[in-house]
């Protein structure tokens, strides 16, 4: 009886992830190779695909069919796979039920026009031109909210959606420990003199730059026979099946850290889902545990791995062979200082490891107060310019590096996302750490150029669970506790202590 009952859950499931990851197709499409008169089409196709796929996970039978399910699931011990199949796809149906299959139509049609319009205003430093479309998304966002009447605070149903159990209230308490911490340290260090950078702003060209980096992501793991690179205007992961895992990055000439830790960092994001068990495929359960435990791993590599000393004592010498013009006069431990340069500076994708989390915190409190009805779009750089100035001492010359600067509000909705990087950034450390305690010599196998050890933990320790478990319990399941932000600032402390004599 079960199994039958289970076959028919499956099979829809199977149906509905085969339009999204099609609509996910079409929107990897839209930002790498679609010429921009394809624009229009291209929103409503994806709508299309977004209301059939609402309105078939959220028919009434599938509310029936979880219904029959669960004495079976209750029947099976909790990490039961099927457990955790039914358990996940309830949690997303109760949730997705709510929402109007409508709704989720119009947002999506007017995302990928908002998108479009944000690559042309971007460059052009037009805000105005974008303004109305991000006052509509706005509109969204509230709207999508108010499907979950009783919250607290309008943005905890966003937070909840990619960050389960979190709350602005919770994000806020913790953003607030961290920020105690982070500003000393981060004015400690900008008092001194900055870092030479000089040998990064040199001339790589392009193709160089990106052959380099997919060899790089290739000794570290990325499995190029189930996933590819492309180029894009806001680097992003995206995957359309366990066998098709994409990243994309951005490429300056004259800046070799801009295309090279983009790619580390969505590398990162691809490892996750290309590590997720195969019996997971075309269920709620073939994805990350939640968005914060997603960017912990786009930061593990990116940071803690590939910005680290052990990592480039054994790529150093490959990147002088690559750009020996560029390179081979420059000392390792100038290098080491110049990608692991800490100031104040605009741009949060390019951010350094001390200052990231102030840039996070400014776009989190600025949606927190759009969403509040407290800011309106219209003031939205003004008010961006006066953040930046009182938590960094900077302001952008321009909207460029200023409110448009980021991809996030302009192809989905405001709210919920950001906090997840800064999350992300606790979890690293906090994995990492539980990581080498059980592997001590990680780092000395790391400046080998062996990189199984630590891929392989977090392989049989995360990866592997998808979405099994909530993001509390995996946290829990892994480390023993909950989320600390102590490995994570001790991680700071020791290695730019370091670095700047502190």
């Amino acid at each position: 009886m079960w199994d039958a009952k289970l076959l028919q859950l499956k099979t829809l499931l199977h149906e509905v992830s085969d339009l999204e990851n099609a609509n996910a197709l079409l929107s990897w499409d839209q930002s790498t190779y679609m010429p921009a008169g394809g624009a229009e089409a291209r929103g409503r196709q994806m709508a299309t695909l977004g209301r059939i796929a609402q309105e078939k996970f959220t028919a009434a039978s599938v509310g029936k069919l979880l219904d029959e399910l669960q004495t079976y699931a209750e029947s099976l011990p909790y990490d039961h796979n099927d457990a955790a199949l039914i358990r996940a796809t309830r949690r997303k149906y109760e949730r997705n039920v709510k929402i109007p299959a409508q709704l989720l139509a119009e947002m999506s049609e007017h995302a990928a026009k908002t998108y479009q319009v944000w690559t042309e205003a971007r460059p052009a430093n037009d805000f105005k031109r974008v303004q109305p479309l991000l006052e509509k998304t706005l509109d969204h966002s509230r709207q999508m909210a108010d499907c979950f009447p009783g919250y607290e605070h309008i943005a905890d149903p966003l937070i909840d959606f990619s960050d389960y159990g979190m709350k602005s209230a919770s994000v806020r308490n913790l953003f607030s420990e961290l920020r105690a911490q982070l500003v000393p340290l981060v004015q400690t260090i900008t008092a001194q003199p900055l870092a030479d950078d000089s040998c990064l702003h040199q001339h790589f060209p392009e193709d160089a730059q990106l052959t380099f980096g997919q060899n790089v992501i290739s000794q570290l793991g990325f499995d190029f026979k189930r996933g590819r690179q492309d180029k894009t205007h806001h680097p992003f992961m995206t995957k359309f099946s366990n066998g098709d895992v994409r990243i994309t990055t951005r490429v300056k000439a004259n800046d070799f850290a801009y295309a090279f830790f983009s790619t580390t960092h969505e590398t990162g994001h691809a490892l996750y889902e290309q590590g997720i068990n195969p019996a997971f495929e075309g269920t709620p359960l073939n994805e990350g545990a939640s968005n914060g435990v997603h960017e912990s791993q786009s930061r593990t590599w990116e940071n803690l791995v590939s910005r680290s000393r052990e990592f480039w004592q054994y790529f150093y010498p490959q990147l002088q062979q690559a750009f020996p013009g560029q390179f081979s006069h420059v000392a390792f431990d100038t290098f080491y200082r110049a990608i692991n340069k800490v100031e104040r500076s605009l741009i949060r994708t390019e951010a350094d490891e001390v200052t990231y989390n102030l840039h996070v915190m400014i776009r989190f409190e600025l949606e927190m107060q759009m969403l509040e009805g407290s800011l309106a779009v219209k003031d939205l750089p003004e008010a961006w310019h006066a953040a930046y100035e009182s938590s960094l001492g900077i302001t952008a010359p321009n909207d460029i590096n200023g409110c448009m600067q980021d991809v996030h509000w302009y192809g989905g909705h405001i709210g919920g996302v950001f906090q997840g990087y800064t999350l992300g950034n606790i979890l690293s450390a906090q994995f990492y750490d539980t990581a080498l305690k059980a592997h001590p010599t990680i780092p000395q196998e790391m400046a080998q150029g062996e990189f199984n050890t630590l891929h392989n933990w977090l392989k049989a320790n995360i990866y592997q669970h998808g979405s099994k478990y909530t993001a509390p319990e995996l946290i829990e399941k892994v480390t023993g506790r909950g989320l600390d932000i102590a490995p994570y600032m001790n991680y700071l402390r020791n290695k730019y202590g370091e670095l700047y004599s502190l």
